[in-house]
């Protein structure tokens, strides 16, 4: 009976440690390796450095502009602080829900009081949150929305703010 329960323990035990180094120090140590080899830029984070070197952000994480002279991006996820890497996560709000809501009319109204003029219906990602709260990108259409903002506080016409945009704008990844 005792070589019995042995023999069954021992290849189940040998699997388990054999599973543990494989898996949990082999293949994060591979991935990470080819990630630093192919991709460094993006395995580091698509970290922003200003003229000095210093690292003023990631390319991959939104910041909260307000002034007129900047085009505002979506809305931040992450309540106390916004655009914190380290509380990423979306609202989890439905679309009925009162403070997904309140929050949708609180910057469909910013938006509204910074260009009173703008009578064009606001593009859904200027006024909702991404997934994880922290999204840099905006749609072509919600920059264009506010192009006559934009325009008339950096004083340039908005044929100059439209081609911008055009040479700023991300095409499509695999057709999506």
């Amino acid at each position: 009976m005792q070589t019995t329960l042995q023999n069954q323990l021992r290849p189940a035990v040998l699997i388990v440690l054999m599973m543990t180094v494989v898996l949990g120090v082999l293949y994060p140590l591979l991935v990470t390796g080819i990630g630093q080899v192919l991709f460094p830029h993006q395995a580091n984070g698509s970290l922003l450095v200003d003229e000095t070197g210093a690292v003023i952000g990631s390319a991959l994480i939104g910041q909260p502009f307000s002034t007129p002279e900047y085009f505002w991006g979506r809305l931040s996820a992450t309540a106390d602080y916004p655009y914190n890497a380290g509380a990423s996560s979306g609202s989890n709000y439905g679309p009925l829900n009162a403070d997904l809501l309140a929050a949708v009319q609180a910057r469909a109204e910013a938006l509204r009081a910074a260009d009173p003029d703008n009578t064009a219906p606001i593009p859904v990602d200027l006024v909702t949150a991404s997934s994880s709260g922290l999204d840099p990108h905006i749609s072509p259409a919600a920059a264009l929305y506010q192009v006559p903002r934009v325009a008339e506080a950096r004083r340039l016409d908005e044929a100059t703010v439209l081609n911008l945009i055009d040479a700023n704008t991300e095409g499509r990844w695999l057709g999506v």
